[in-house]
């Protein structure tokens, strides 16, 4: 990090609140995208049940919008009830194609299968957050990345999953682009923190509207 980078974030630069904001998520994308915006926070991952939530909003016919928004309050809400004061931060990220939702393989067979379906082919990575204080939520929103894969044969794919190994079961589309997974992709059309899995703009304009950032 660059030194006076560093110096202001050990200043807290704009950050009114009196505690760090809490990130109910392990990403390591989302924290990057905290760092570097110089935002003080602590994690503290979301025990919720993701594979039933997702389960019932698609039996509702909800889209991929529908699906991360649900998953980012949950996560939430799930920690402002415990943490009244604080100023939580949730967040999900799932794909598309061909009107399939897709998120985190469940195991390397999966996410082998994700990449060749995706070869070739553009998708679109659907980036939610949700910001909840006193166990409501105080802001939710969605922003959209569309990504084209090169066309990738067997032996890639089977060469990228040896080398990142149980890594890509922790992204939708078993990658991140941050790393090796920026050999998967020819072209890609969205902002840079929506792809690492943190709308970053819309979640600063977010804490300026409530009070937790200097306008």
């Amino acid at each position: 990090m660059d030194k006076d980078v560093g110096e202001a974030c050990k200043r807290r630069a704009f950050w009114r609140e009196a505690q760090p904001l809490l990130l109910a998520s392990r990403s390591v994308g989302r924290r990057m995208a905290l760092t570097q915006a110089c935002i003080p926070f602590e994690i503290a991952p979301a025990e919720i049940d993701e594979r039933r939530i997702e389960a019932e909003v698609i039996r509702a016919g909800g889209d991929p919008d529908a699906v991360v928004l649900a998953l980012s309050c949950a996560k939430a809400l799930s920690l402002s009830e415990a943490h009244r004061d604080r100023m939580v931060l949730g967040a999900d990220q799932a794909g598309s194609l061909d009107g399939r939702i897709f998120g985190k393989p469940m195991d390397l067979l999966a996410a082998k299968a994700q990449l060749a379906a995706m070869a070739g082919r553009a998708h679109v990575l659907h980036s939610g957050l949700a910001l909840a204080r006193g166990g409501r939520v105080v802001f939710a929103g969605v922003a959209h990345a569309a990504l084209t894969m090169r066309p990738l044969s067997e032996a890639f794919i089977d060469a990228y999953l040896a080398a990142v190994g149980e890594v890509a079961l922790d992204s939708a589309g078993a990658y991140q682009i941050e790393g090796l997974g920026a050999h998967l992709f020819e072209k890609i059309e969205g902002d840079h923190w929506t792809i690492l899995g943190l709308p970053l703009l819309e979640l600063l304009a977010a804490l300026r509207r409530e009070g937790s950032l200097l306008a």
